[in-house]
């Protein structure tokens, strides 16, 4: 399985809305409850609105459309990175999953993965 470190920091925010979001930043992602609006951006792309920031992630994503039938792909990541006693923030688009964690735990994140045959490009 072959993993994409994406190009750029990323920040993890609570904003009051989504008016201000930069739709045009690449790896925008979001999620809206009957609690909150949360937003993952590039840290330059951190809008004004935003009332809670952790800056400082990392991230990959899943190279390939991953079949919804597919099981065990993230789950398997997880344990690998958990076993480590590395954190993982996991979002899913509809083609791919992307898994994000701490910058200071990134390196060593990608040496784990790659020591139980990943493939890591980027």
């Amino acid at each position: 399985m072959e993993l994409q470190v994406l190009p750029c920091d990323l920040s993890v925010c609570k904003v009051t809305d989504y008016a201000q979001v930069d739709w045009s930043a690449p790896f925008t992602f979001t999620g809206y409850t009957d609690e909150e609006y949360s937003l993952v951006c590039p840290a330059s792309a951190v809008p004004d609105n935003t009332t809670h920031r952790e800056d400082g992630w990392r991230g990959f994503r899943i190279v390939g459309t991953l079949d919804f039938s597919l099981v065990g792909i993230l789950a398997r990541i997880a344990s690998l990175l958990a076993e480590n006693g590395i954190s993982i923030f996991a979002l899913s688009t509809f083609n791919t999953d992307y898994v994000l964690m701490k910058a200071d735990a990134f390196d060593r994140a990608l040496a784990v993965l790659r020591e139980n045959g990943y493939a890591v490009k980027g």
